[in-house]
């Protein structure tokens, strides 16, 4: 066998560490998996630009069945110790909920026990000493508290898997098993706290599945406030359920299934004959899942609580992005503590939700309020109250018409700056609100409408042409409506994916409705190029994201020119969809008072506004928001990985290929195409990534590709090559000063013009000496390039 120290790390793997967990009896079809990757890689977003970040990868994960994962293994090649991988290896367990972290050169095994059972924490065992499934899963069983027979059937039950090969994310399983595993050990309230856009009816048909098909749990409620959402649920997640599922309708209680899926005002009602939920006897479920439950199922009085106290003895999981934390209404009390929390941030981290960024833009009137002059009357001729208006008041109770028009004109400067079609979502304070942003909008894009008249729609829920559009809205297929202005209708459940901006122009001043306003735009869509998405923020509702309770915040760094849109998703409930006869849920926020009109004073073009500050914000690593030049960002990107000029130049000389220290750079959110853009179109000249760093990280003043290039040519290195292989390194030398660095380092770049008109690539080639001469050549060219 070949010497181990000359051995890379795949091949330590393939030699050593693979036969050891064979001969312990891992299967490979089904209990391991190599090179994990089990995360997206963060979207960081530069100008109108983005890239993604380093994904997480694991080099072994075992598990004890699929999606039961109970080790990661990190392997190292042997010109390191056995613990070497260690710490590397525990970031990942914690992150996929395993007890144990395994690390290996291939001499040996270093085994860390996370359970605490276990002493030493630590312990090397020889490559014949690991230890067998059936083992480690024991271990497993007796850490978790579920070591009875009957408990191990559940956890054991399979998830339902429909053969395309589709699996869950590694926070999902995190979510199915924490849930699985409580419910094994009795517990009987359960709080899951997920993201808006990250799977919870997903989450939720598996943990349903596995409880049903393990006869843990036989008859099953799926609760939700909206009928789109139980629609959704029933033709896409919960269509396995196939003949055993119905959904509630027309207040009939069929006894005759086991998963039942109702919107919570289908069973409940103000008479007592609407609460059909009591034809069902109190023991009939034994479990009952609550979907989007910080919409109040956990306040003492909700409709939701009592059909919860009804159905008391069944096993009550809540499900929520947002849960409830306040003086009337806790999730918490009723719950107790989550199993298992999954972030807005972290998702964000993960890449599997799209950041943002944020465009504030404050109002002269907003923050230096405007008062009537004596005895001045409105547009109707009422006389106005005499009084400071300032932002509280705007569009509830003062509409300035100027206003209207300034904030719709600064939406469309943005769009056709940007993208005109991006999915746009306008929130106002009220329907009369809507309606006037609608027309404001619908006015400054005449050449729009003229193409299609829904290039604007309002869409609320007391007006059936606009609340049609929803569905088109929601559909990345349907380019219209473009933009949606809506009040409450679309601040939850509502899955634009493709939303890229999201406009508020709402008082807004409860987090949860903040959260799930936001939402609707943290959801990535690939094929239609969705990635991350926009805030413009009129009424200084992104405030909220400094609130220590918002857990994910703002995503860039550049300065107010027009920038891509990003996407909305689940919004919480309004009187949109609810069946006729049955109750509307509850408000998610203040009602406006019923009967009693509000007072709203309409005041015309007399009162001008404009614009007194426009900043735009970025959502940093650490979740705070950002507000910081492309260059400041860069230069401290670079130097938190080069300490010094010669650090860079070290790293840059060195590599063989320089697209490798490219592509390093922008795994950590160097853009060097919006950096060539903006130091370029201010000195007038084309840049290479070399002296784009090297100035703007350290001062260094650069020079354009073609004066490298003309440098290189005035010494003359290359005078010792035959007049064929001259001309190739002259054309490559063009080839750089048009095009950069990476075109000319692929040798494909000999079958292109203008190198095709000097022969044949082998011909070209051979004028070197062959193919290493060449390559060597290259090299020669980059290293006097950058002397």
């Amino acid at each position: 066998m070949s010497n181990k120290k000359n051995l890379s790390e795949r091949d330590i793997c393939t030699q050593f560490i693979t036969p050891a967990l064979q001969r312990a009896g891992w299967n490979f079809a089904t209990q391991v998996r190599e090179e994990v990757t089990f995360t997206k890689g963060r979207v960081i977003v530069r100008g109108k630009l983005h890239t993604r970040g380093k994904q997480k990868r694991a080099d072994y994960v075992l598990y004890y069945a699929p999606n039961l994962p109970i080790a990661v293994i990190e392997a190292k090649d042997n010109n390191h110790t056995v613990g070497d991988g260690m710490q590397q290896g525990l970031n990942y367990a914690e992150t996929l909920d395993v007890p144990y972290a395994i690390s290996s050169n291939g001499d040996a095994f270093l085994v860390h026990d996370r359970t605490g059972q276990h002493t030493p924490i630590e312990q090397h065992l020889a490559l014949d000493a690991f230890p067998t499934p059936a083992e480690l899963w024991q271990r497993y069983c007796a850490w978790k508290g579920i070591a009875g027979p009957e408990k191990r059937v559940t956890v054991e039950t399979p998830y339902y898997d429909d053969g395309s090969g589709k699996t869950p994310r590694y926070y999902q399983v995190n979510a199915i098993n924490r849930t699985i595993e409580a419910i094994a050990r009795g517990q009987q309230r359960i709080l899951l706290v997920m993201a808006t856009g990250t799977g919870k009816t997903y989450t939720a048909f598996q943990i349903i599945w596995r409880l049903w098909k393990s006869k843990a749990r036989k008859r099953i409620l799926f609760l939700v406030d909206r009928n789109i959402l139980a629609d959704q649920a029933r033709t896409n997640d919960f269509k396995p359920f196939g003949q055993a599922m119905t959904k509630i309708v027309n207040r009939q209680a069929n006894k005759a299934f086991e998963i039942y899926l109702s919107l919570y005002q289908a069973v409940t009602g103000n008479e007592e004959e609407k609460n059909i939920y009591r034809q069902f006897s109190p023991d009939f479920f034994d479990l009952i899942v609550i979907d989007e439950c910080h919409r109040g199922s956990a306040a003492e009085d909700s409709a939701w609580r009592e059909i919860l106290d009804y159905f008391a003895g069944a096993t009550h999981i809540g499900l929520t992005a947002t849960p409830k934390e306040t003086k009337d209404v806790s999730n918490i009390h009723y719950f107790g503590e989550p199993v298992y929390t999954y972030s807005l941030r972290q998702g964000i981290d993960d890449g599997f939700l799209a950041p943002y960024k944020v465009v504030r833009i404050d109002i002269d009137k907003d923050l230096q309020g405007w008062r009537p002059h004596q005895g001045q009357t409105d547009k109707h001729g009422k006389l106005i109250e005499d009084r400071i208006y300032n932002q509280k008041d705007f569009d509830r109770s003062l509409v300035l018409e100027k206003r209207t028009e300034l904030v719709a004109g600064k939406i469309t400067e943005f769009l056709k700056a940007t993208d005109p079609f991006a999915k746009t979502i306008v929130f106002c304070e009220d329907i009369d609100h809507a309606e006037r942003m609608r027309q404001a909008l619908t006015n400054l894009n005449p050449e729009r409408i003229a193409e299609n008249r829904k290039y604007v729609m309002r869409i609320t829920g007391d007006e059936q042409e606009g609340k049609a559009e929803l569905d088109n809205f929601i559909d990345p297929e349907s380019r219209y409506p473009v933009i949606a202005t809506t009040s409450k209708l679309m601040t939850t459940g509502v899955d634009a994916q493709t939303c890229k901006l999201i406009v508020l122009d709402q008082r807004i001043q409860s987090m949860t409705e903040f959260k799930q306003i936001i939402g609707r735009g943290t959801r990535i869509n690939e094929d239609f190029d969705k990635y991350w998405f926009t805030i413009m923020d009129f009424k200084k509702a992104t405030e909220l994201f400094a609130d220590p309770d918002f857990d994910g915040p703002a995503e860039q760094i550049h300065e107010p020119k027009g920038d891509d849109p990003p996407v909305p998703p689940d919004p919480p409930p309004a009187d949109d969809d609810i069946p006729p006869g049955e109750t509307p849920p509850e408000p998610p926020f203040p009602p406006q008072p019923r009967g009693e009109k509000r007072i709203k004073y309409v005041v015309g073009g007399e009162v001008t506004v404009y614009v007194v500050a426009e900043r735009v914000q970025y959502y940093g690593p650490d979740g705070k928001l950002i507000t910081e030049s492309l260059k400041d960002y860069t230069r401290k990107a670079v130097r938190r990985e080069y300490a010094s000029v010669d650090d860079f130049l070290r790293r840059w000389t060195g590599a063989e290929r320089k697209k490798a220290v490219i592509d390093e750079l922008e795994t950590q959110g160097v853009l060097l195409e919006a950096l060539a853009e903006e130091v370029g179109k201010k000195q007038g000249k084309a840049f290479d990534p070399f002296d784009l760093i090297c100035h703007v990280a350290f001062d260094r003043p650069p020079l354009s590709r073609k004066e490298r290039a003309e440098q290189l040519r005035k010494r003359d290195v290359f005078a010792r090559y035959g007049d064929q292989a001259r001309a190739v390194l002259d054309a490559l030398l063009v080839k750089y000063a048009d095009t950069g660095i990476e075109s000319i380092e692929d040798i494909k770049i000999l079958t292109l013009d203008p190198f095709s008109r000097l022969g044949t690539a082998p011909e070209l080639v051979a004028a070197f000496g062959g193919k290493s001469g060449y390559l060597k050549a290259v090299q020669e060219l980059e290293q006097q390039l950058y002397a």
